[in-house]
């Protein structure tokens, strides 16, 4: 008996020794399999994210490399279709006509299109007690009713005209912000300016100017505060003719709470998507997948949205 256990203790090790070099031998692979070059483009408000991801995927795999551009979610989404790009990045919500040409996306993140203004706007010390409501937005960016500082704020006495900037290319930014006030990108009015930068640029130029910027680009990364030059007014989202507490986005965190809790209207909030042309496979599938596990980490340092544990599931099974 003593010798037919030494047999199996014998055995047993034998086997586990077996078993641990196989999985040693089975991560090696996994490893090495992790190669190629994985090509994304599009979105503004997407691209930040983008390249923290990239960076942290190609630490785990260093044979895998990136390169990635924005430059709108409309060239995101033509790149994708075309195969010019493995992954395109939408910010916005994908068209059934993109669906039917072949676009499969995930929802991977959140995050929202904020009103911007220049820090030395006239009216600022009003806008800031009461808001600027989206009727009047509709009369600045749609029909052009609204055209002085003073209309704004109900103050005729005030003949400061309103410069409007919108951006030029299609992107999903202007979709957004048009959407929240009823319309379609092309229905904006403005000087038309090309990227989240250009456009923020635009305003901070222009003391009587007037536009909208992704969340990370209105805020500064570091300070966590509106980029310099720049103000984000509270919205009267209620429309009770005053800035509630939870109308103000002074800081980073503010704008990411009020986004969270749903106090800020879902549009100008919005789910950010990556987009393949059919159902992507090896590499762009295990970096989608690495996305919605690992990479959900490294939303909130980031100044990013994270989706609920239910959509990350719901999205993942996509993948499948």
């Amino acid at each position: 008996m003593k010798i037919y256990g030494w047999r199996i203790g014998f055995v047993c090790l034998l086997l586990g020794l077996l078993l641990t070099g196989c999985g040693s031998d089975t991560a090696v692979t996994q490893t090495n399999e992790m190669q190629g070059t994985i090509t994304v483009s599009g979105a503004w408000a997407l691209y930040p994210m983008m390249v923290r991801w990239s960076e942290e995927f190609q630490a785990i795999y260093p044979d895998v490399e990136f390169n990635i551009s924005a430059g709108g979610a409309g060239k995101g989404m033509a790149d994708a279709l075309s195969n010019a790009v493995d992954i395109g990045m939408v910010s916005r919500a994908i068209y059934p006509e993109e669906e039917a040409n072949g676009a499969f996306w995930v929802s991977v993140t959140k995050d929202a299109v904020f009103l911007t203004l220049n820090a030395q706007n006239p009216v600022a010390e009003a806008l800031r007690q009461q808001g600027i409501s989206r009727e009047t937005l509709v009369g600045i960016f749609i029909t052009g009713e609204v055209t002085t500082w003073g209309q704004v704020i109900g103050q005729p006495d005030v003949t400061d005209p309103i410069h409007v900037y919108t951006r030029s290319d299609a992107a999903g930014a202007p979709a957004t912000w048009a959407e929240y006030l009823g319309k379609k990108q092309e229905d904006l009015l403005g000087v038309g300016v090309y990227g989240d930068p250009g456009l923020l640029d635009a305003v901070i130029k222009d003391p009587l100017g007037i536009g909208y910027n992704n969340l990370n680009y209105a805020f500064d990364m570091d300070s966590g505060l509106p980029v310099a030059g720049a103000w984000v007014p509270p919205l009267d989202v209620n429309e009770n003719g005053r800035a509630d507490a939870a109308e103000l986005y002074d800081s980073k965190e503010q704008a990411i709470q009020a986004v969270l809790d749903g106090t800020y209207p879902s549009p100008p909030a919005r789910e950010l998507n990556l987009v393949t042309n059919g159902q992507p496979t090896g590499l762009v599938q295990a970096f989608l997948t690495w996305i919605l596990n690992d990479g959900q980490a490294y939303l909130e340092e980031s100044g990013y949205v994270a989706l609920s544990a239910e959509r990350v599931t719901a999205e993942l099974q996509k993948l499948d």
